[in-house]
């Protein structure tokens, strides 16, 4: 994949994200960004329908010791959005949210 590839998929990857986070209605939010709606949604289906996500755990700064009751594992999605889990989550309610995030 060439490198303009990666940057309009990078860019498009922001656009989703930032919709999912903006609340609007696609029509708002591309009259807003200046995008048409057709090449929003085109860019969403590609997006979904690529390889699964993938995780990471990234640490950064100083890392404070977390109490045996607080820890779990924080998982960094590609958008830069960050998941805490703690240990004593409800098992079903994780399955849940890694499905939807899995949509």
């Amino acid at each position: 994949m060439g490198k303009n590839t990666e940057n309009r998929e990078e860019y498009w990857r922001e656009r989703v994200a930032a919709h999912e986070r903006s609340g609007l209605s696609v029509k708002q939010f591309c009259e807003q960004q200046q995008i048409t709606e057709q090449t929003f949604y085109v860019w969403r289906k590609r997006l979904r329908n690529q390889e699964p996500m993938r995780f990471a755990l990234v640490e950064t700064g100083v890392v404070r010791p977390q109490a045996p009751a607080e820890s779990g594992l924080e998982l960094v999605l590609t958008t830069g959005e960050r998941l805490r889990i703690g240990a004593s989550v409800d098992l079903t309610t994780l399955r849940k949210v890694l499905e939807a995030l899995r949509a």
